[in-house]
């Protein structure tokens, strides 16, 4: 009960001090006095451990299984594991939002006292919209969404948690995952502060720039985290699903790829002034849009956590505030006396700004196909929901070029490139390409025209990537970016093993009994017995499978069907045997009054790949944070 008591009234109290960092900021740049006081930095330190402590509070009632919280009975169990318990303080709306808000305080702080070398204005102008945001986030939490609500009577057990939510990749990814999005309301706030104090320079994409890394490094694990926890949790067999709420993840993650890219034209040539302003309040707007999409109900996805009108209206009404006065200051100060910099068509500035075009038109095309069915069913009341088919169908035609533009872009130079020399490696490398995909289609057989054209694009990448490394270390050149490198060589990667996998799956869904079996291509799997086996939170039926390739023994797969105890939920838990280059994948369900079960086998090649592919491409960006894009030799 006390945990409740000091969690509430922490937060109240870290409202009071928002509102007295927000009045202290006003007032010194209302006096012109651009000293930054040192109750900001109390304050700012006295804001960030209450909203910790408020935090801890809701953890330690979850850890306790204190039933006299709403958020607790609806989202616990004194049967959960420990780990389970803590991740249930964030597996609900209430608990997730105080999450936000303490990645959102800690940026704030972290902002204030290690931000160096720059107006002290613009300085108080960073802290004054990062406060007006979180002064909304804490209204939000405290009026509609208080995580401290109490029950009474005490009931003695709670309700549980979601068994889907029961897993370590899904305790792990929204903590990651709100790093990302709630980071990007530093560069968001920054650049509002940047223009009202004319500082859109190179002076400031140097100083913004490690802030734009390390929310898009943290937004690409997270969305990792979520595609792999889709994978085997959910039972689907796939990694992406085009998810409304996935969708939400991935339309910030590309506006701030495009920002990434742009911030480093204004640091090398002091060019792309507006352009990157616009992409700073495009990605905190879309992760704000996400977060109304989850909270407000009105999404139908595994991901969204209740249906409360009250609180997609608070958030709704708080964006387009956010929204309009992003936009309000950015006509009123954009920074558009800055001097026109020339640069030729094939030059670094171009491909930047082509790719960057690309990444607006797949978010443009996600965020139709996303909020479209919105749209549709508040007009004429009809149900849509867009899938695969659609995103395929626009998207896919598009990677290509995107590809070839990420290959030869880096190559040429800043202003202009030597022309001759960039034909001569294009002549190169798609002879070795076109050579290496004669070969995959000879081994592994033939594709359709578009999987082709990303299969050379992708293998054009890739080559291009392995060139460059190996010309650097053959001249012994003393540094290099080992950061643009290494994503970039994640990105190529990621496509071509999407690609073979979209081409090479092989899927089987059929009904069978026990003793049993089936044959996929040259797979035969026998269905031997089921075993029982219980654990702290459910019990289970694990099927045994043993599955032969031709002759050879690969092994035995194990898919359960699990009867949970609090929520009584039934899901279907998938076995996946994996390998370096392919995975097995089954899951069972069972058939009512029925000896049968129906079984989906697949056949998965290149998952690890898929997985590599991506951390690969968050290790570029944490370099490109520690080392300034640079590697010494």
């Amino acid at each position: 009960m006390i945990f409740g008591k000091i969690g509430y009234f922490s937060l109240l109290f870290s409202l009071i001090f928002s509102f007295l960092i927000l009045f202290i900021v006003i007032k010194n740049l209302k006096n012109k006095n651009s000293e930054i006081k040192q109750n900001v930095y109390y304050f700012s330190f006295l804001q960030l451990l209450l909203v910790v402590l408020s935090f801890l509070c809701l953890v330690l009632s979850f850890v306790k299984s204190n039933f006299s919280l709403v958020s607790v009975y609806e989202n616990s169990h004194t049967d959960k594991p420990l780990f389970y318990k803590i991740a249930g303080t964030w597996g609900n709306h209430e608990g997730s939002l105080l999450l936000w808000l303490v990645v959102l305080v800690i940026f704030s702080f972290l902002f204030l006292i290690k931000t160096k070398n720059v107006p002290n204005t613009y300085k108080l102008h960073t802290i004054g919209f990062q406060n007006i945001i979180i002064i909304g986030f804490l209204s939000f939490s405290i009026f509609t969404s208080n995580p401290f609500v109490e029950l009474l009577p005490t009931p003695e057990q709670g309700l549980g948690l979601n068994p889907i939510l029961q897993d370590p990749a899904l305790a792990i990814h929204p903590p990651t995952l709100y790093i990302g999005y709630v980071g990007s309301s530093i560069f968001f706030s920054s650049a509002l502060a940047a223009m009202m104090n004319r500082f859109v320079s190179k002076e400031w994409a140097r100083s913004i720039k490690p802030w734009i890394f390390v929310p898009w490094v943290f937004l690409t694990i997270g969305i990792l985290l979520g595609a792999v926890w889709a994978y085997y949790e959910l039972g689907w067999g796939g990694f992406w699903f085009w998810d409304p709420v996935e969708n939400a993840s991935l339309l910030p993650w590309l506006a701030s790829t495009a920002l990434l890219h742009s911030i480093v034209v204004l640091e090398k040539r002091n060019t792309f002034h507006s352009w990157t302003i616009i992409l700073a309040i495009i990605t905190f707007t879309l992760s704000m849009t996400g977060t109304f999409l989850v909270r407000s109900g009105i999404l139908n996805s595994v991901h969204t956590f209740a249906n409360d009108p009250s609180r997609g209206l608070f958030i709704l009404v708080f964006l387009i505030s956010l929204s309009l006065l992003s936009l309000i200051i950015f006509f009123l100060f954009r920074p558009s006396n800055v001097a026109f910099k020339y640069f030729s068509f094939f030059s670094k500035e171009t491909s930047i700004l082509i790719n960057n075009w690309f990444m607006m038109f797949f978010l443009i095309s996600i965020l139709i196909g996303t909020v479209y069915p919105i749209f549709l069913e508040v007009i004429n009341g009809s149900k849509i929901s867009v899938g695969a088919p659609f995103y395929n169908f626009i998207i896919i035609p598009f990677v290509a070029p995107f590809l070839i533009f990420m290959t030869f872009g880096p190559k040429l130079g800043w202003i202009q490139s030597d022309f001759k020399k960039l034909i001569r490696e294009i002549i190169y490398l798609t002879i070795l390409t076109f050579l290496t995909l004669l070969v995959i289609i000879y081994v592994i057989g033939n594709f359709k025209i578009t999987s082709v054209l990303i299969l050379f694009t992708s293998l054009l990448l890739l080559y291009s990537l392995i060139i460059d490394v190996l010309i650097i270390f053959i001249k012994g050149n003393k540094s290099f970016q080992a950061g643009r490198l290494i994503s970039h060589l994640g990105f190529g990667l990621l496509v071509l093993s999407i690609a073979l996998n979209a081409n090479l799956s092989v899927e089987k869904n059929l009904n069978i009994k026990v003793g049993e079996h089936f044959e996929v291509d040259k797979y035969k799997l026998f269905f031997e017995n089921l075993i029982g086996k219980t654990e702290a939170n459910y019990d289970a039926i694990v099927g045994n499978f043993h599955l032969l390739d031709g002759n050879k023994d690969i092994g035995y797969l194990k898919p359960e069907i699990r009867v949970y105890h609090q929520p009584p939920t039934v899901t279907s838990e998938a076995s996946i045997k994996s390998g370096v280059f392919r995975d097995f994948y089954i899951t069972m369900t069972n058939i009512k009054e029925s000896d049968y079960f129906n079984i989906r086998f697949q056949y998965k090649p290149f998952m690890n790949l898929i997985w590599f592919s991506a951390l690969l491409i968050a290790l570029g960006g944490l370099l490109s944070i520690f080392k300034k894009d640079k590697i010494q030799l």
